[in-house]
């Protein structure tokens, strides 16, 4: 069986389970209430805006906002990266301690597969539910495309670092499942990690330190750049090294599940 084989199979269990689409329903629903609300706003203040040569348009204000609260804070609903925070978790939670659990992981072993095609297929298949996802909150923005200016690099941009983000989430939440026993405790581990990663720079902030370990640490600070437009390869190698790091991890867990028998 080949990786492929294992990500549409996988891929097939993720459609048909109840959690999926509920999780896509609240989500979009609440992302479609967020879009808006800063429509609203955007219009409110077009004569404001008129006057301010050179001020924030139409993708400063609601196309990248769709995406992310750490541009615009307040009391808005979450965007995209705040919403999956908590949502990857929740989808990658069974991906291999719901194998373990259920009694069903040796199935897997059985039929000669590597530890690495097993968890690069069920992840391939949790990243092709992502990106739909994405895809679908991007389209409420550029829906509005034919009638307003869009700054097509700077929400590009925005755009590749939410991608990166969600598989940073993914391959994190697929490592987590690989440890846990259960479903729920790798659901909350990978909850607890992603929001430390989001926040661990932020104590460091408030006491003045703007640069060193926990800035680098810290998801927000190379997500930032990336929703101001600005693409960087440092940023991307962070990035890069949490998936490669995470999915390692869970490979080397799951082979040593399979020499146990």
């Amino acid at each position: 069986m080949s990786v492929i084989a294992v990500t549409r199979l996988e891929l097939r269990r993720l459609f048909v389970r109840p959690l999926a689409w509920v999780l896509a329903a609240l989500t979009l629903a609440q992302l479609a209430w967020r879009f808006t609300l800063l429509l609203g706003g955007f219009l409110a203040g077009q004569i404001k805006l008129a006057a301010l040569p050179g001020g924030p348009g139409y993708t400063d204000l609601v196309g990248v906002p769709m995406l992310s609260s750490i541009l615009t804070g307040g009391v808005l609903p979450f965007g995209v990266v705040e919403l999956a925070l908590i949502i990857v978790p929740l989808l990658t939670m069974s991906s291999i301690a719901g194998e373990r659990s259920n009694g069903t992981l040796p199935l897997w072993f059985a039929a000669g597969l590597p530890a690495s095609r097993i968890v690069l297929g069920k992840y391939l298949a949790l990243m092709l539910w992502l990106v739909l996802w994405l895809a679908l909150a991007l389209a409420m923005p550029l829906s509005l495309a034919h009638g307003v200016t869009l700054d097509w690099g700077k929400l590009a941009a925005a755009s590749l670092g939410l991608l990166l983000t969600l598989a940073a989430l993914a391959a994190i939440g697929v490592a987590c499942s690989a440890y846990a026993s259960h479903a729920s405790i790798a659901a909350t581990v990978a909850l607890t990690l992603g929001l430390a990663l989001a926040g661990v720079d932020i104590a460091a902030q408030k006491a003045g330190a703007t640069n060193g370990v926990s800035g680098w640490l810290a998801l927000s600070s190379h997500l930032e750049a990336m929703l101001r437009g600005l693409v960087s390869t440092a940023d991307i190698a962070w990035f890069l090294i949490v998936i490669v790091v995470a999915l390692a991890l869970a490979t080397q867990r799951l082979a040593a599940d399979k020499e146990r028998g």
